[in-house]
C-alpha cells in the first residue's frame, strides 16, 4: 500500500483514465485529492476485480484448511515453534504496514501531501 501511495510521485500512466470524460493520468492528483476525480464506473471496475480476486482464488480454503497455507515450507517452517515465530514476525509487520499507510492518510489529509 505504501509503495502504491508513493509511486504516482514519480509516475503515471501515459493516455486517458477515462476517454469519455476527458480525464488523463497525468490529470489524477497523488494521494486523498485522486477519490474525488476517479469516475464513478472506475471505482466499480477496482471493486468487481477485488471481488473477482477473492472469489476465484479458492474461497473453500478458509473451510477446510489453513488461508494462505500452500505448503511451501521454506518460508514458513515444519517446526511448530519456529513457524509460529515466522507467523508471529509476519503478523507484526503487517500492523506496522499498516500503520504507516494510515500515517501517510493522515498526514495527507492534514497538509495535502503524504510526506
Amino acid at each position: 500500500a505504501a509503495m502504491g501511495y508513493i509511486t504516482p510521485e514519480f509516475f503515471k500512466f501515459p493516455g486517458y483514465l477515462s476517454v469519455a470524460e476527458n480525464i488523463k493520468f497525468a490529470d489524477v492528483p497523488n494521494g486523498l485529492a485522486a477519490i474525488s476525480k476517479v469516475p464513478a464506473l472506475g471505482w466499480a471496475q477496482i471493486v468487481a476485480y477485488g471481488g473477482f480476486c477473492e472469489l476465484s482464488a479458492g474461497s473453500d480454503d478458509w473451510k477446510t484448511g489453513t488461508p494462505g497455507d500452500y505448503g511451501f515450507k521454506v518460508l514458513t517452517s515444519s517446526d511448530p515453534a519456529e513457524k509460529t515465530k515466522k507467523l508471529s514476525a509476519e503478523l507484526a509487520n503487517g500492523r506496522l504496514a499498516m500503520m504507516a499507510i494510515i500515517g501517510m492518510f493522515f498526514q495527507d489529509g492534514l497538509t495535502g501531501s503524504a510526506w
